[in-house]
């Protein structure tokens, strides 16, 4: 009696589901075709139709698992995003049976090495750290800064804030950036509580909307400035950002969904509503007040001050070039950002078509700056897709002096290249304040991959240097990097660019120590 029980509830179970499954389907179907006018496949194909929807929601999942060979994905390709995993994770980030690059495609760079490299045994390791590179040139000297700093990490990483993404990843990127050495740019979000707990070196990024030194009628309060650089010796040098690879010529967006009550009070706006930053500055309208601004901001905090920039009309840079020839005065450091960078929310057509890529863009600034006899007065930073090694060494060829790193170090802590970072639904928990999402990213774990993958580069790099016959990577010119520019024909990278990099002066490791660094403020 009992098994024939059970059988009955079962089948009673079965019916029933059948029932419910029968009555959803017609549900669907009255729905598509007399209750919604919106879709045409649901409408003219009842049910099925949405299938199209689904798989067109899972379609990008689909391509990155399943269709898209290794060297295809776009903006990182599944062999780039292996090696920043493998490296994060300390992992084997060697691959096998040699390279699947086309090695005689346009544009492909190869770099130069010695006969004889420079021997690893002779390196000097700076505070037990074999991968530590600092910077040749100290922030702020030639202008006399009274707070002078040196980097003391040639790779660091480069503007995200705190609202693009969350609290975790900050505070993950930060630890990171701490232990190995680094510095950690703010974005133009502010100075958030997450930036200053993990201990890093900071650079605090002044945007069009000033946020964390804005009045209330959103100008530049000058008071508040000095008053959180006294408040944060970790803040070591000031950025005033006049665009940005992801959307140059536009202010920043944070979506309304990302605009938290944290966020809003931090930023001075109002919750949950989408902060679109002005696309221009109000605190400097011409070259000769944005070096005003320099030299206030300079004098008010005593730090460095340098500006980012994507790369567009000329103009603004000859002008500049040949205002501080003059006035002998001007930014401590310029961050040219090419078009190919972006972490966040950008309209399409501004992060697909506006600003020069990255290698276009400094082959074109950096020799206004050399013709004017200045060049060498200016730490160069590079950054829009600089995130390797290869990269990284035709970037200081080309006359950079650090390298900044943002989508990259995304990935070291967890980045899936989901590209949702705009809808405040990232699945890895790092471009989202969805609390949900965010505790799928554990902050230890996740700060020693980023520690990790930046000392993994740094100690690539130098072995590049060292195969080169060169002790630090600053040593690098255009000489030592030949790009294919024809069938079987490589050209080096000083005759493409038509101009040859700065050579920085450099007696050997033992002497980068971190002059014009007080102690309190040692990272």
């Amino acid at each position: 009696m009992v098994e024939i029980a059970l059988d009955n509830l079962g089948f009673s179970v079965t019916v029933a589901a059948a029932l419910l499954a029968v009555v959803v389907l017609l549900f669907v179907l009255v729905r598509d075709i007399f209750l919604q006018r919106k879709h045409a496949i649901q409408h003219n194909f009842p049910v099925v139709g949405h299938l199209r929807y689904f798989m067109e929601m899972i379609g990008p999942e689909l391509r990155q698992y399943w269709v898209a060979n290794d060297k295809e994905e776009l903006p990182f390709n599944r062999s780039e995003r292996s090696w920043v995993y493998a490296s994060a994770k300390g992992q084997n980030n060697t691959f096998g049976f040699g390279t699947s690059e086309q090695v005689y495609s346009a544009g492909y760079p190869i770099i130069k090495h010695s006969a004889f490299p420079f021997p690893d045994t002779q390196a000097v390791v700076l505070e037990d750290d074999p991968s530590r590179v600092p910077c040749l040139k100290v922030v702020g000297a030639h202008h006399k800064r009274r707070r002078p700093w040196r980097p003391m990490s040639i790779i660091n990483v480069s503007a995200m804030s705190f609202g693009s993404l969350g609290q975790n990843a900050v505070l993950a990127l930060n630890r990171g950036v701490c232990d190995a050495g680094a510095y950690h740019n703010t974005g133009e979000g502010g100075v958030s509580p997450y930036h200053l707990e993990g201990g890093a070196e900071l650079v605090w990024q002044l945007g069009t909307g000033y946020f964390g030194a804005r009045n209330p009628d959103g100008t530049l309060s000058l008071e508040l400035l000095a008053e959180r650089c006294a408040a944060s010796p970790q803040i070591r040098a000031i950025e005033i950002k006049l665009s940005q690879g992801a959307k140059p010529g536009k202010g920043g967006i944070l979506p309304g969904e990302k605009v938290t009550k944290e966020i809003a009070a931090i930023r001075g706006i109002p919750v949950g509503v989408s902060c679109h930053s002005p696309n221009a500055h109000t605190a400097f309208t011409t070259v000769d007040e944005l070096i005003d601004l320099v030299e206030t901001i300079a004098d008010r905090t005593g730090l460095p001050v340098g500006i980012k920039s994507a790369v567009g009309h000329l103009d603004f840079w000859h002008a500049l070039a040949e205002r501080m020839k003059a006035r002998g005065e001007g930014p401590d450091y310029i961050q040219i950002d090419g078009g190919e960078g972006g972490t966040g929310a950008a309209p399409l057509t501004f992060a697909d078509h506006v600003a020069l890529p990255y290698k276009v863009g400094m082959g074109r600034v950096f020799p206004i700056f050399q013709e004017a006899g200045i060049s060498g007065d200016i730490v160069w930073i590079g950054s829009g897709k600089l995130g390797f090694p290869d990269r990284a060494v035709v970037a200081i060829g080309m006359g950079a002096d650090l390298i900044a790193v943002a989508r990259e170090a995304m990935l070291a802590v967890g980045c899936i290249q989901a590209q949702k970072c705009h809808t405040g639904h990232c699945p890895a928990g790092v471009a989202t304040h969805d609390k949900w999402l965010q505790a799928g990213l554990d902050v230890d774990d996740k700060a020693q991959r980023a520690a990790r993958y930046l000392k993994v580069f740094r100690k690539e790099l130098l072995s590049l240097a060292h195969a080169a016959g060169y002790e630090h990577p600053g040593q690098f010119t255009g000489d030592d990097v030949e790009f294919c520019t024809g069938i079987n024909q490589f050209t080096p990278l000083t005759e493409v660019m038509g101009y040859a990099s700065d050579i920085v002066p450099f007696d050997g490791m033992a002497t980068l120590t971190p002059e014009g660094q007080s102690p309190s403020a040692s990272g």
